[in-house]
C-alpha cells in the first residue's frame, strides 16, 4: 500500500508538470485566491514534504474524494500514454539522416511549387527539374534514366581501363581486349576505309565504284544475312515458338527501315528535312568508299526511292499488336509458295549453319501479306538497285565501327535527325556501349562484383512480391472480368518468374568463360573483333534451335538501366543497373522505393495483362484462356485508354493511343500496384517518418517520387520520332495520364473534381 500511494504521489507530480508546461502562463490558476479549484491533497503533501501520516486526519468524503482522484489521475495517464503511443504511430516525425536531407534537398529542387498539383502534376513535380537541366550538349534527351546510364558507363570504364585487375576470368578479359581495340584510333585512322572496301569486294561489290552486271541476288542475299546479321527485305530469327513455349523456332518477320520509320518516308512534306539529311548522308558514305559525287547521288537517290516502296508495304505496328491474328505456322518448303523471290532452303541452311535443316522445319510467320507484297517487288526491281541496297545496309551498320570520318558523317546526320547540338561525344563511350552489346555479360560479372550487393537482390524480390501479392488482391475487385477468367489469371500472376539483378552463370567463372569460349578476340584490330562477334552471335542463335528455352537466358546485360516483361517465358527482368537511385536506395523512405522501382516492377508485372499480354497463359503459350466475355468486356475498358491518350499531343502532334496502349496499360497497372503495395507495407511496419522541409505526406511523396523519375528534357525533333515509333507515350504523359485516372492520387492531394488532374471520367483496368 505504501509504495501504491508513492506511485500515485509520482504521477500526480508528474500530471501537474504535464499540465503546467502545456498551457500558456495567463491560464494557470492563482490557488490562493478562492477555493474553486483548491489544491490537491496529494500535491500540498507532495510539495510541502507531509507524509501518509495525515491520512487518518481526513474524513471519510474526504478520503473517498482522494481515492477517486487517484483512481482519475491514473486512468488520465494511462489514456495519455496510449495517445502519445499512437500518436508516435501516426506522425513518426522527420527523417533526418544524411541520406532523408540529401533525398529531400535532391526532391525539393525538382518541383515547381508555383504548379497547382491538381491542375498539372508533372509540371508541379518536375519544373524545378527542367529548368535546372538544359540538355546536354550532342544529347537529344535527357533524364534520368539517361543520368544514370552515364553513371553506370563510367563505372563500366573504369573496369574495363583497369588491366591489373587481379583474378579475371577469360571472357572478362575478352571485354577488356575488345574494349582497348575499340579505344586504339591511331590504328582505325590508319585503316581507314579499306576493311569494310574489303568486305564489299568479297561480297561480290556493287555498282557505285565499278560496272555491276551480275546474277548473284540469292548469294549476297544469304552472305549479308548470314555473315554480317542484316535484314535487308524481311528478318528471320530463332525465338520461342509463341504456341508451344517450350521450344525455340525459326521466325520471319518484316524487316526495319533505314529510318526510324515507314513515316519518315510516306508523309514527305512533314519529314522532308529528314529525308534530305538521309540522303546526303548515304551519298557522304558512297563518297568516303571511293564512289564519285555524282555516282553516289544517282545510286543513293535510288535507295531512298527503293525503301520508300518497302515502306509503302511495310504494317503499321499498332496495326500489329494482335499476335494471335499475325501467328502463321507452317514448314519451310511453304516458304516457297508465300516468298517465290528467296531460295528458302539454301538461305536457312547458310543462315543457320552448321545446323542440318530440311523443307519440313517448322517456321513461324509474323508478317504473310508483307511477304508476299516484298516477294513481288524484288521480282519486279533492277537487280542492280537490289544488290547496291543489300550492301547499303552492311554499310550503314558498319559505319559505327570506321574512321572519324565515318564518325563524323554519322553525327552530321543525326544533328538533324535528332536535334542534337553538334558535340564531340568522347570516343571511349562509343567503346563502353559496343563492349556492353558484344561482350554484356562478361562485363555484367565485373559491374555486378563492383557495384551491386547481394542485399539489394534480396530486398529487390521482397518488393516483387508485395507489388505481386498488391496486383493480385486487384484483381479481386476488377468488376468487368467473370470469376473462371480471374481464377486463371491469378494463376498466371503467381506463375511470374522474377529474375533480379543478373543471371546466375555471370558469377560461375567456368559457366561464364564457356559462353564466350567461340569468341575470339584479339588486340589492336577492332574491326576484325566486330566481325568475329557477327560469327559467334549467328553460331549462338542457330545453337538454339530446336532446344527448350533457356531460363538463363536474358535479353539484357546487368548494367542496363531498363527492365522488361517475357510473355513466352511468363518472366520480367529487373538488371542490377537499374536498381540504384532515382529507383531505388536502401537507406531511402519507402515511399520513395516503391513510387521509383516499385512502379516499374508491377509496370512489368502488368505487361502479363496489357493488350499482347494477356494472349499468352501462365506457361508462356499463346491461346485463348479468357471467356468471350471478359476478352470484350477487356476491349471495352482498352478502348477508354486509347481516346485518352489518343487527345493528348506534344508540339501540336497527336499521340497514336493504339500504338501506345500495351505501355500505357503497364503505367496504370504498375502504379495501382506499387500504391497498394506501399499501402500495405505501412500497415505491417506503421508510418515511416517524413522527410525534412518539404511539408509532404509520404503518400504525397510516393506520387511525387514515381513523377520524378520521368523528368525530361527533349529536342523538339526527338519528341517527333518519338510519337511516330515509340510504344511508350512521352514522359509527360506517362505522369499525367496515370495521375488523373488514380483516385488515391486526388484523394492526397486533395484534388477537386473534375480538376484537371481529377477528371470525372476515369481509365480503369487493372
Amino acid at each position: 500500500m505504501e509504495a501504491l500511494r508513492e506511485s500515485f504521489m509520482h504521477l500526480t507530480f508528474q500530471m501537474s508538470t504535464y499540465k503546467r508546461a502545456t498551457l500558456d502562463e495567463e491560464d494557470l490558476v492563482d490557488s490562493t485566491s478562492d477555493d474553486i479549484y483548491p489544491s490537491s491533497p496529494m500535491q500540498v503533501t507532495l510539495l510541502h514534504g507531509r507524509g501518509p501520516t495525515c491520512w487518518p486526519d481526513r474524513t471519510q468524503r474526504e478520503r473517498r474524494l482522494l481515492f477517486l482522484l487517484c483512481i482519475v489521475s491514473v486512468g488520465l495517464f494511462i489514456s495519455l500514454i496510449t495517445t502519445g503511443v499512437f500518436y508516435k504511430q501516426t506522425h513518426p516525425g522527420l527523417c533526418l539522416t544524411e541520406p532523408c536531407i540529401n533525398v529531400a534537398s535532391s526532391v525539393m529542387e525538382s518541383l515547381d511549387r508555383s504548379v497547382d498539383p491538381c491542375h498539372d502534376f508533372y509540371n508541379f513535380a518536375c519544373g524545378g527539374w527542367v529548368k535546372n537541366n538544359p540538355l546536354p550538349e550532342g544529347k537529344s534527351r535527357w533524364g534520368p534514366f539517361s543520368n544514370l546510364w552515364e553513371h553506370n558507363m563510367l563505372a563500366m570504364k573504369h573496369l574495363l581501363e583497369n588491366t591489373t585487375m587481379k583474378g579475371l576470368s577469360k571472357a572478362e578479359e575478352k571485354a577488356q581486349r575488345y574494349y582497348q581495340a575499340c579505344m586504339n584510333e591511331a590504328k582505325i585512322d590508319k585503316l581507314g576505309a579499306k576493311p569494310l572496301q574489303e568486305l564489299i569486294s568479297q561480297i561480290g561489290g556493287w555498282a557505285l565504284t565499278e560496272p555491276w552486271d551480275k546474277d548473284n541476288f540469292q548469294e549476297v542475299l544469304r552472305m549479308v544475312s548470314a555473315s554480317y546479321r542484316t535484314s535487308p527485305f524481311f528478318t528471320v530469327f530463332v525465338s520461342t515458338d509463341s504456341r508451344n513455349s517450350s521450344s525455340n523456332i525459326i521466325q520471319v518477320d518484316q524487316s526495319s527501315l533505314g529510318l526510324p520509320s515507314r513515316d519518315y518516308y510516306l508523309n514527305k512534306t512533314a519529314n522532308e528535312k529528314y529525308l534530305t539529311a538521309y540522303l546526303d548522308f548515304l551519298v557522304e558514305l558512297g563518297v568516303l568508299l571511293g564512289g564519285s559525287k555524282e555516282t553516289s547521288q544517282a545510286l543513293m537517290q535510288e535507295i531512298v526511292d527503293f525503301e520508300t516502296t518497302l515502306a509503302n508495304i511495310t504494317v503499321p505496328q499498332e496495326e500489329r499488336r494482335d499476335e494471335e491474328l499475325i501467328y502463321h505456322k507452317m514448314e519451310a518448303k511453304d516458304l516457297k509458295t508465300l516468298v517465290p523471290a528467296v531460295e528458302w532452303i539454301p538461305y536457312l541452311t547458310e543462315v543457320f549453319a552448321p545446323v542440318p535443316l530440311n523443307d519440313t522445319e517448322p517456321v513461324v510467320v509474323y508478317a504473310k501479306e508483307y511477304l508476299q507484297k516484298v516477294s513481288d517487288l524484288i521480282i519486279k526491281t533492277n537487280k542492280s538497285l537490289l544488290n547496291n541496297y543489300m550492301i547499303m545496309k552492311v554499310v550503314r551498320k558498319m559505319v559505327s565501327i570506321l574512321d572519324q570520318r565515318f564518325q563524323d558523317a554519322e553525327q552530321r546526320f543525326l544533328e538533324v535527325m535528332y536535334g542534337t547540338k553538334k558535340s564531340c561525344t568522347p570516343r571511349w563511350k562509343l567503346c563502353v556501349s559496343d563492349t556492353d552489346s558484344a561482350l554484356g555479360f562478361a562485363l555484367g560479372a565485373m559491374f555486378v562484383k563492383a557495384t551491386f550487393t547481394e542485399d539489394s537482390k534480396a530486398i529487390a524480390e521482397d518488393m516483387v512480391a508485395e507489388i505481386k501479392w498488391a496486383f493480385e488482391d486487384s484483381l479481386k475487385y476488377v468488376s468487368w472480368m467473370d470469376s473462371e477468367t480471374k481464377k486463371a489469371a491469378k494463376e498466371k500472376a503467381d506463375a511470374i518468374y522474377n529474375m533480379v539483378g543478373y543471371p546466375e552463370f555471370i558469377m560461375n567463372t567456368t559457366k561464364l568463360d564457356k559462353v564466350f569460349n567461340d569468341f575470339e578476340v584479339v588486340s589492336d584490330f577492332y574491326f576484325q573483333n566486330v566481325m568475329q562477334y557477327y560469327n559467334f552471335s549467328a553460331r549462338v542463335t542457330a545453337d538454339q534451335l530446336r532446344k527448350t528455352p533457356n531460363r538463363n537466358q536474358w535479353s539484357m546485360t546487368p548494367p542496363t538501366v531498363n527492365a522488361y516483361y517475357n510473355p513466352t517465358k511468363n518472366e520480367m527482368v529487373l538488371p542490377a543497373g537499374i536498381l540504384q537511385a532515382p529507383f531505388y536506395r536502401r537507406s531511402w523512405p519507402k515511399a520513395l522505393n516503391f513510387g521509383g522501382i516499385g512502379v516499374v516492377m508491377g509496370h512489368e508485372l502488368t505487361h502479363a495483362f496489357d493488350d499482347q499480354g494477356r494472349e499468352y497463359d501462365k506457361d508462356g503459350n499463346l491461346r485463348s484462356w479468357w471467356k468471350n466475355s471478359s476478352v470484350e468486356a477487356f476491349k471495352k475498358q482498352t478502348q477508354c485508354m486509347v481516346e485518352q491518350y489518343g487527345n493528348y499531343s506534344i508540339n501540336k502532334e497527336p499521340l497514336n493511343g493504339r500504338h501506345t496502349l500495351g505501355e500505357n496499360i503497364a503505367d496504370n497497372g504498375g502504379l495501382k500496384a506499387a500504391y497498394k503495395a506501399y499501402v500495405n507495407w505501412i500497415k505491417k511496419n506503421g508510418e515511416e517518418a517524413t522527410l525534412p522541409a518539404l511539408g509532404m505526406t509520404n503518400h504525397q511523396l510516393f506520387f511525387v517520387g514515381f513523377a520524378q523519375v520521368w523528368c525530361s528534357v527533349r529536342t523538339p525533333e526527338s519528341s517527333h520520332e518519338g510519337v511516330i515509333t515509340d510504344p511508350h507515350s512521352p514522359s509527360r504523359f506517362r505522369v499525367i495520364g496515370t495521375i488523373s485516372n488514380s483516385h488515391e492520387f486526388s484523394k492526397h492531394f486533395g484534388c477537386k473534381a473534375d480538376s484537371a488532374m481529377n477528371p470525372k471520367h476515369k481509365c480503369e483496368l487493372w
